[in-house]
């Protein structure tokens, strides 16, 4: 297993819909949407779960359906998140919704304290 695409339904359904690919996926920088479908930009989060790679099927799972349940909570402002497994990476991508590209990486946090925030250093840091 390589990737675990969240993704969301078609405007029919507000829940996040579960897809698995097995196959050679494409790069994800043309899978991630940029835009709603009002066309306003989307804001993005990366996260790195430590660990997961090297955990066994049973904590992956336990691990895969917290996060499924954690952005669930969020299927207003989610449009896409993919879990890549050979590299332990998460990135999500959100509406443009005050406070969300804080309040949905903590409760991933929360849920999965082995989840960590990638963020850029400021600049003269």
């Amino acid at each position: 297993m390589s990737v675990d695409d969240l993704q969301k339904k078609p405007s029919n359904s507000d829940s996040l819909k579960p897809t698995l690919d097995l196959s050679a996926n494409t790069p994800l920088w043309s899978r991630v949407p940029t835009k709603d479908e009002s066309g306003q930009y989307l804001g993005d989060f990366m996260m790195i779960i430590t660990g997961l790679k090297k955990a066994s099927p049973e904590h992956r799972k336990q691990t895969i359906n917290t996060l499924t349940q954690v952005l669930s909570k969020y299927s207003d402002a989610v449009m896409f998140a993919d879990l890549n497994m050979k590299m332990s990476l998460l990135w999500v991508s959100v509406r443009p919704i005050k406070g969300m590209l804080a309040e949905i990486p903590m409760a991933i946090i929360e849920s999965i304290p082995e989840a960590k925030l990638v963020s850029e250093r400021p600049a003269g840091k």
